[in-house]
């Protein structure tokens, strides 16, 4: 969807739409170019009306996802007839030229300075030291301007984003771009490349940034968190004059010590990941795991080739016993090519077996360009639709039979919304969410304010009683007001909170 504008209007200011489609790591991507324009004088449309010109960052994992870009383009494409295309799709740009040959430029993901090379070229800014709008000695401002090199800037090493696209309170941070494996379902390796890591150093210092604004929740992503600075050696890099290792856990512990929630997505079962779960259960970070499982017959494992197979359950029970409080949630591949119902009552099983907190699936679908395209022994629509909706039945009663197991306790949550009806008085009802839920993936927490109403702003981290629950969600009502007080010295007044 177009962002919002980023203020009043400057007479002859270039006005520049921006569309963010697909994942949490596409979105940093998007905060990075919405940085960067703002930075070199542009102004963000909030509507095609008033854009000069749109920027349209894609996602081309799935059909679905691909054909929602290719709609988006050429929405922008009729509205104002200069588009830039960038993000995931843009590394197959064939298939954008095919329906959109007439795009104004098509550039890879995470490709920030050649976006912006397409916006000067597009819309030139006046940079004269007379009738220019900006100071000429700005970096960016002038075509012959000193670039920082791809490598140095394409994981914000440079240039760390300060435009949000996400509330004040809470901040996607990518520690890795690109992945190394080879999963038959995906290509992710060919859109984004093999993994490149960045500095502990750089992704702290941002970190501390976020903090020191405001920020309360930090979610740690990647396309493999758990193998973040593999390719990197581990390096070490300085933070606050100390050396930290680019391991997950060396950064998860300087993460934890700054006082704000911190959540771990898209981690793999790897063995060093118990020292993560260890951090959890002392209460340095939040005990979350976010892990991709995909599929429990491991036989359909080692056909998707994922690590792992056939090992899941016994990592899941050891984690519990490190940590009892630890959440997980988890994604799967109903009717992948060769799944036989002995393979689907294995994964159903499985379900049963590990409890899983937070369970999302969807059907298996042919990308193109995926080695599992060439898979025999397709499982039929209808077999994939039946099998899903089992699935989720049993998903659906495991997950309200955990969230019942939190009614009558005391829990920590971070309020996202209001949530008055008409007749309300400002600020009686919210919306919010535990440790335990991830923004826009989890469940919420649906709360009266009591003595509280009106008192109690978006971001602030209340004590709540849990009164009742559903399949997916918790009721309750604020307690307590508690003060948060971050490791990290707060930039301006945030009151009390």
């Amino acid at each position: 969807m177009m962002m919002e504008g980023n203020g009043p209007a400057v007479a002859g200011a270039k006005r520049v739409g921006f569309i963010s489609l697909g994942c949490p790591k596409a979105l940093v991507d998007s905060e990075r170019i919405l940085t960067q324009l703002r930075f070199e004088g542009y102004e963000v449309a909030a509507s095609y009306e008033n854009a000069d010109a749109v920027i349209v960052n894609t996602c081309g994992f799935i059909t679905p996802a691909v054909e929602e870009s290719l709609s988006a383009i050429g929405e922008a494409l009729e509205a104002t007839g200069k588009v830039i295309v960038t993000g995931c799709l843009g590394e197959r740009p064939e298939k954008i030229m095919e329906r959109h040959p007439k795009v104004a430029a098509i550039t890879g993901s995470e490709a920030v300075d050649d976006v912006m090379g397409h916006v000067r070229t597009l819309l030139p800014i006046d940079t004269s030291a007379f009738t220019g709008l900006l100071p000429v000695a700005a970096p960016g401002t002038r075509a012959d301007a000193v670039q920082p090199e791809r490598e140095d800037t394409r994981h914000g090493d440079v240039f760390a984003p300060s435009v949000k696209l996400t509330p004040k309170h809470y901040a996607y941070v990518k520690i890795a771009e690109g992945c190394n494996h080879t999963c038959s379902f995906c290509i992710i390796p060919k859109l984004r490349g093999l993994q490149v890591s960045r500095d502990a150093g750089s992704v702290l210092y941002e970190a501390y940034r976020l903090i020191a604004g405001g920020t309360k929740e930090l979610m740690i992503i990647s396309q493999d968190t758990s193998a973040y600075g593999v390719d990197v050696r581990y390096r070490e890099s300085e933070f606050q004059g100390e050396q930290v290792r680019a391991h997950l856990t060396d950064l998860a512990v300087k993460l934890g010590e700054m006082g704000a929630w911190v959540r771990m997505h898209y981690v793999y079962p790897y063995p060093h990941v118990e020292k993560i779960v260890e951090l959890m259960a002392a209460g340095k970070i939040l005990p979350y795991l976010d892990v991709p499982l995909q599929h429990a017959s491991p036989k359909i494992l080692r056909s998707m080739r994922r690590p792992g197979a056939g090992k899941q359950l016994d990592t899941i029970r050891r984690w519990r016993e490190i940590c009892p409080e630890l959440v997980i949630r988890s994604t799967f591949i109903v009717g992948f090519p060769g799944e036989t119902e002995a393979d689907f009552v294995e994964l159903l099983q499985f379900l049963e077996d590990a409890r899983l907190d937070r369970v999302g699936a969807f059907t298996y679908s042919d990308v193109d360009e995926a080695d599992a395209n060439a898979l025999p022994d397709a499982v039929p629509q209808d077999v994939k639709e039946e099998r899903l909706s089992r699935f989720m039945e049993v998903a659906q009663r495991i997950s309200a039979e955990r969230l019942a197991e939190k009614v009558g306790t005391v829990m920590d949550v971070i309020v996202d919304e209001f949530n008055d009806d008409e007749d309300d008085a400002p600020g009686t009802k919210l919306i919010g969410r535990t440790k335990g839920d991830a923004p826009g993936i989890d469940g919420q927490v649906y709360l009266f304010a009591g003595d509280f109403a009106g008192t109690v702003k978006i971001g602030d981290i209340v004590r709540v009683r849990i009164e009742d629950s559903d399949e997916y969600d918790l009721y309750g009502e604020v307690v307590e007001t508690p003060a948060w007080k971050p490791n990290v010295p707060q930039l301006g007044h945030f009151g009390k909170h």
